[in-house]
């Protein structure tokens, strides 16, 4: 086991690295190491323990990038004559849309307008804006955004359920409850357009009004969608329909392995 910190750092990293230019564009790995055996320089530590997140659009995707990673730790233990085992943490899965719940939704959002910022609001956005995050706007906001001229999205952005629709780089398990019951999210503005998430700038405007207004609005659009499904059967019905037919077609594939526990309960599980 005297090589294990190499596995880990060089030969785990250097492979993965060399798989990103032979794995899908829209798939994604990131690691951190988490401990490298010890602190002592000049010494090979006896081992040590790398996070790997692997991400895809899909479930199905995933587990095929999954299973080249872990050939990747399996080499790398393998070429330093050492063990390496393998621990899944978690996993959720891609969200799977319902046309009849987002038309529901994109209806209320009508009737309920853009969120209903004041000058105020606009100027202290402004403040975050800069001409680096133009292209990212433009993008982010189906170009609805170009031109308007605001430091903040004020419209409302077309969307067709029917059309083929961007990845949303995120991870949610919001995934699998949308592969066990109907599931329909919005999104409004509450921050200056083009902000970066993971940035300063996020959370420097989180707790403006701006984004108490946002969030305000987005939970009257739930509220709405929400009420007219308990008043209407029929969209109720038409929504579970749908989601039957996904579902039958491609059925729910839990990313988890049976037996996986959630981190803070493995040390009293483990005790028992």
């Amino acid at each position: 086991m005297a090589k294990q910190v190499r596995t880990t750092d060089r030969g785990m990293n250097v492979g993965t690295n060399f798989l990103r230019e032979h794995m899908p564009s829209d798939c994604r790995i990131h690691y951190a190491i988490l401990d490298t055996g010890g602190r002592s320089p000049n010494v090979v530590q006896a081992t040590a323990e790398a996070y790997y997140l692997v991400r895809s659009p899909d479930v199905a995707g995933m587990r095929e990038l999954f299973a080249r990673v872990t050939k990747i730790a399996e080499g790398a233990a393998l070429m330093t004559e050492t063990a390496v085992e393998i621990e899944i943490d978690g996993g959720c899965s891609d969200i799977l849309p319902n046309t009849v719940l987002e038309d529901s939704m994109q209806e209320r959002l009508r009737t309920l307008g853009p969120v209903p910022f004041d000058d105020t609001d606009l100027e202290s956005a402004a403040a975050f804006v800069t001409g680096a995050v133009t292209g990212r706007t433009a993008s982010t906001l189906g170009g609805e955004f170009e031109g308007d001229g605001s430091a903040l999205h004020t419209g409302i952005v077309t969307f067709d359920a029917r059309t083929p629709r961007p990845t949303m780089t995120g991870s949610s398990d919001l995934g699998d409850v949308s592969w066990v019951t109907p599931l329909v999210q919005c999104a409004t503005a509450c921050v200056s357009a083009g902000t970066a998430a993971h940035s300063w700038q996020m959370v420097a405007q989180g707790k403006l009004p701006a984004a108490h207004k946002g969030m305000i609005h987005a939970a009257k659009i739930m509220a709405t969608t929400a009420a007219d499904l308990l008043t209407d059967t029929e969209l109720l019905a038409s929504a579970r329909k749908e989601f039957t037919a996904r579902t039958s077609e491609t059925p729910y594939d839990s990313p988890l392995p049976d037996g996986v526990v959630a981190p803070p309960l493995r040390d009293a599980v483990a005790a028992q």
